[in-house]
């Protein structure tokens, strides 16, 4: 029996707790939230959904009460205040910090064995705060970013080439920010064939630009953050753990030497599998990408070093 709890309630945990049940990808998901009855209103609502959508998850919703989340395989933290159009990633870490430390604790006080996908902004320096409180083996926290913007770099690659995103390979890695992602075009492909092959510079270029800035085009056009994308980028994730999957997914990890950094949560390639990040793949970068990844590292060690002058960690 396979137990998913998700925290946080919003459009981004709704959407993730929605995709696992009707994906089958869990016999039970524990969606909890801060705000009275939330949790519980979107669980049953969800939860007669199963007759038509024809799934047999067991979708519960609680407010505040962590022992119902106890001996969870993963929990999925979308914890914290969303992006609000002009408002950057990093301007959520004064409030989104303290929330994420409360929720870490709650959570392994229940499910000490779980692996933690984080999901909250922003969310490389989030799976740092979570590495440092969790006390949990690197392979066990799990920031989301680089899976959802390696997804928003496919769509706007298929829109360019009019074909199935399905069938497009392609990664983002470095910072889960708007200046600081980086798409690794050299690496990217069209049924084998090189995108740099199929298409003229400009057009990649305005598919990097478009990817980077993914997520606030979405927040100026909608008010708030996107939700769709960002939680099914996190039941994908959750999935190749259940399943034991072992695909190559770009995401938030602790390095300790890799790509030349140490001490910090950046996405990179990495195995996914039941125990979580299995292994951190070395796709052996170029001068240039390699200084672009030095960017991004330096940029989220500054969102970083936030979070010792507010004092929780």
């Amino acid at each position: 029996m396979s137990k998913v709890t998700v925290v946080g309630a919003g459009n981004v945990g709704a959407t993730c707790v929605n995709v696992l049940a009707f994906r089958q990808i869990a016999d039970e998901v524990v969606m909890l939230d801060v705000k009275e009855g939330v949790a519980e209103g979107k669980a049953l609502d969800m939860t007669q959904t199963a007759t038509l959508l024809h799934f047999n998850t067991k979708i519960t919703g609680c407010t505040n009460d962590y022992e119902k989340t106890a001996d969870s395989d993963v929990v999925v933290i979308t914890s914290g205040v969303p992006r609000k159009p002009g408002m950057t990633r990093e301007e959520l870490i004064d409030v989104n910090a303290g929330i994420i430390k409360g929720v870490v604790e709650n959570v392994l006080r229940y499910s000490p064995n779980a692996i933690l996908v984080v999901v909250s902004n922003p969310m490389d320096t989030m799976a740092y705060l979570t590495c440092k409180i969790a006390g949990l083996p690197r392979n066990k926290v799990i920031g989301m970013g680089g899976t959802l913007d390696t997804a928003r770099f496919k769509c706007y690659l298929s829109k360019a080439l009019n074909a199935n995103p399905n069938e497009i390979e392609g990664l983002v890695i470095g910072a889960h920010g708007d200046t600081s992602m980086i798409p690794l075009v050299r690496y990217a492909s069209y049924k084998c064939r090189p995108v740099t092959e199929l298409l003229d510079k400009d057009t990649l270029d305005k598919i990097v630009s478009d990817t980077m800035l993914g997520g606030a085009t979405i927040t100026k056009m909608l008010g708030t953050s996107a939700w769709y994308a960002p939680g099914a980028a996190a039941a994908y994730l959750v999935e190749a753990i259940i399943h034991d999957e072992k695909k190559v997914i770009p995401c938030s990890i602790y390095l300790e030497g890799e790509y030349g950094q140490s001490d910090i949560c950046l996405g990179v390639p990495v195995l996914i599998g039941k125990n979580g990040a299995e292994q951190i793949l070395d796709y052996h970068l170029n001068a240039d990408e390699k200084e672009l990844f030095k960017k991004s590292a330096e940029s989220v060690r500054v969102t970083n070093a936030m979070l010792k002058d507010l004092g929780v960690i």
